[in-house]
């Protein structure tokens, strides 16, 4: 039985490594980068064990933790999916280690701004806070730009994969945008409130939208890994295409939610 399976490659450990001698230099070091955004996540989550404070609100170890895992999630998740695209491979490692840096950079300012115990976004008390917060707006900026031109090519030319994985790609990418724009409308509306006194406002202006960015986040994930999954079994190919619009629809229809939920409460 387990000639048999070996033989199938199912638990072979020669099939893993040549798996990873596939990836090229640029695809390692972006999983590894996401991984150890993943720990650093994590390893603050322990920190906000022994240490305590609040949860929520603009200081808080909620920040690196959640920007840790989610931004390392992301890192993996973009590393793995773009793997789908017809694009150029050079053109895509490019895309992919600016994406890895500036991932880096944002947690990075998020977490330091924690560890002072000052806000990380929209704190404009003093010239280095100023400073971190412009940086992470730019590097939110720079992160809109990459993943919008990863949607288009997605959309420019039909993606590879199993049954079912270029609509889970497309959509995934499509529903990623919406996150990138509550993103946005985030931070200039918190920005235009800073700037014009209303410091204490601007921190709490992005909570109506917080649940629409996350939500619509990790649909770039969710999504593909949903129709890789479905490969691994052996349903028809027209079963699992129907499977993942069923769940694309759900994806969708829970994206709206939130922003019903963002222009209620807003």
């Amino acid at each position: 039985m387990n000639d048999e399976r070996n033989a199938r490659g199912g638990h072979h450990p020669l099939r893993f490594r040549a798996a990873l001698s596939k990836l090229s230099v640029v695809d390692r070091l972006c999983r590894a980068t996401g991984l150890l955004l993943v720990l650093s996540g994590l390893v603050h989550l322990v920190v906000f064990a022994v240490d305590g404070g609040p949860w929520d609100g603009p200081v808080s170890w909620r920040k690196p933790v959640t920007f840790g895992l989610s931004f390392g999630v992301t890192l993996i998740a973009v590393t793995w999916v773009t793997s789908y695209l017809r694009v150029s491979p050079r053109l895509r490692s490019l895309l992919l280690a600016v994406f890895a840096a500036d991932c880096v950079v944002e947690v990075g300012g998020i977490t330091l701004q924690a560890w002072r115990r000052v806000p990380s976004h929209l704190d404009m008390e003093t010239p280095f806070d100023t400073a971190v917060s412009m940086t992470l707006a730019v590097g939110g900026g720079v992160l809109v730009v990459l993943l919008t031109v990863f949607a288009v090519a997605s959309f420019r030319y039909r993606p590879t994969g199993p049954a079912g994985m270029a609509l889970a790609v497309r959509s995934g990418f499509a529903i990623l945008l919406v996150a990138l724009a509550s993103g946005a409308a985030m931070i200039a509306r918190g920005v235009v409130l800073t700037r014009t006194g209303h410091q204490e406002a601007a921190y709490h202006s992005t909570a109506p939208l917080k649940p629409l960015h996350g939500v619509s986040l990790h649909a770039v994930l969710v999504l593909p890994l949903l129709a890789w999954l479905l490969s691994r079994t052996s349903w028809s190919e027209p079963a699992r295409r129907h499977i993942v619009l069923a769940a694309t629809g759900c994806y969708v229809v829970a994206v709206i939610g939130a922003g019903v939920w963002a222009v209620l409460t807003y």
